[in-house]
């Protein structure tokens, strides 16, 4: 009995060194998991330093056999803290991420989170109702031969947990390349009819980061019409699901979106974008709970989101605007998954890679300068700061440029105070920018070191800065992707 007792010690006390050393190597992580909990935001950053420190502290109290009931019964309490808030995020229906062992493992709240805690109180309460007398052996009182039978033990169930973390592992692997050969074969074959796909663009291919939502007009399957200024209205982040219900691996994919929904429920909507009639997506999107499905003709909406293939998953921020790269496919839709559990949601801008401004990122300041613009007047970074302002890099001997001066002219001249203002900066002699009658300031900025410094990489480009003077969109090039940051469409061709 006695080297029981110190098994469960030395068990219970390796599992809270690896819960509190996971919390501290993702101490964001942590005060999100408290924040879902329904822990205010000034609790949630202390408390996400002291637990680990306070499981690990426990952890170290089992060890010595005259501290190990004082290490077993503030184990016990801390279960029982977790076990009560899992039952009580249960019965609300919801299920925030538990963080239970930080950056090493995380998932959401679960009844196998559940008993997992129950299973290491009731190792807790063992020791705790021995007494403080009665904790097994201690460590000096260990013989060689049972020190050695102990080692070997250890050595052995480590052994086998590290089997059996590498046959998971593997196992996920294989899952990820099938369901990746899945998506492949629907790509190519759509419900074992052959597509056509020659005037679509690439799978990755989307809209950029900062681009605001493209106008639309659907039904749901009730008939109700929904648009873009309604999606817009609702102040909400969202996300988007393109799919089809010839779409297989969209069909494996449902049980995982009503997951999502449920465990989003309070910081997202989930909102499901399909091809067919009401009739056929009630029966392949019904699920077990209510889904918002709208439901376009012939792919048109998701062609303006550049969503054309299935399934899609793109993350649309508390601001309306395009939040992430789209993710294609199901392998792709569970790493946007992953990367939203780690961010708060109702609070976070952009999803992933948020690269794509040169030196810089989305959210950058940004860099300063100071150029003289066509009338000799000074223009400085400070003059972008008061209203959102689009940043174009320019050049009078770029015919793509050229092409789109007509519809630049139109929307400075049509363009409400509510529409960001234009500073363009370009290349050659002010000679060269006698046909470009813009009103905008136009700066020739020598050896084009802004644009260089934003990465943009010809011209046309453009990025959207805040009235902040911060950088919130990814740099956009050609005109179609210029015009998608402003919610413009562009005119056919003019690309």
């Amino acid at each position: 009995m006695d080297e029981v007792l110190l098994l469960i010690r030395i068990f219970l006390a390796s599992v809270f060194i690896i819960a509190g050393v996971g919390k501290l190597a993702d101490m964001e992580g942590s005060k999100r998991a408290f924040r879902e909990f329904g822990v205010n935001d000034e609790l949630s950053e202390g408390i996400a330093y002291a637990l680990p420190i306070i499981e690990i502290g426990f952890a170290i109290l089992l060890l010595p056999v005259f501290t190990a009931w004082f290490g077993a019964i503030g184990c016990f309490i801390l279960l029982a803290v977790f076990i009560g808030g899992m039952l009580w995020q249960l019965a609300k229906g919801q299920t925030p991420d538990c963080h239970c062992f930080g950056a090493i493992h995380s998932e959401p709240v679960s009844w196998k989170s559940l008993i997992r805690n129950i299973i290491f109180a009731g190792f807790a309460f063992a020791l705790v109702a021995q007494g403080n007398y009665n904790q097994g052996l201690g460590f000096t009182e260990l013989t060689i031969d049972m020190a050695i039978q102990l080692i070997f033990g250890i050595v052995f169930v480590a052994l086998l947990a590290l089997a059996v973390f590498y046959l998971k592992k593997i196992s996920e692997q294989q899952d990820q390349v099938m369901r990746r050969l899945e998506v492949i074969e629907v790509l190519a074959h759509e419900g074992g009819r052959e597509v056509a796909r020659d005037n679509v663009n690439a799978p990755q291919d989307g809209l950029p980061i900062g681009a605001k939502l493209p106008q639309f007009e659907l039904k749901d399957l009730a008939g109700r019409v929904v648009t873009t200024k309604d999606i817009e209205s609702r102040g909400r982040p969202m996300l988007f699901f393109f799919v089809s219900p010839t779409c297989t691996p969209c069909a494996s994919l449902l049980p995982e979106i009503e997951e999502w929904q449920k465990e989003f429920s309070d910081s997202l909507d989930v909102v499901l974008i399909s091809t067919g009639d009401s009739a056929q997506n009630a029966e392949k999107f019904g699920g077990k709970s209510f889904k918002e499905i709208l439901l376009q003709e012939e792919r048109e909406v998701g062609k303006k989101f550049r969503a054309e293939w299935t399934p899609v998953g793109i993350f649309i921020n508390y601001d309306s605007v395009i939040g992430s790269a789209p993710a294609v496919g199901d392998a792709a839709i569970r790493e946007l998954i992953a990367k939203l559990r780690k961010e708060d949601v109702s609070k976070v801008y952009a999803v992933g890679d948020v690269s794509g401004v040169g030196e810089l990122s989305i959210g950058s300041e940004m860099p300063e300068f100071e150029v003289s613009d066509l009338k000799d007047n000074k223009v400085s970074n400070a003059d972008l700061k008061g209203r959102n302002t689009l940043v174009m890099y320019w050049s009078m001997g770029c015919g793509h440029c050229r092409a789109m001066m007509p519809e630049l002219i139109a929307w400075e001249n049509a363009k409400s105070d509510s529409d960001p203002k234009l500073i363009v900066f370009s290349q050659g002699s002010v000679s060269d920018h006698e046909p470009l009658t813009i009103n905008s300031p136009v700066l020739i900025e020598e050896g084009s070191k802004t644009a260089e410094t934003l990465g943009m990489p010809g011209t046309p480009a453009a990025i959207l800065v805040n009235e902040d003077g911060k950088i919130v969109s990814q740099v956009a090039v050609g005109a179609a992707n210029i015009w998608a940051l402003v919610g413009r469409e562009p005119i056919a061709g003019n690309d």
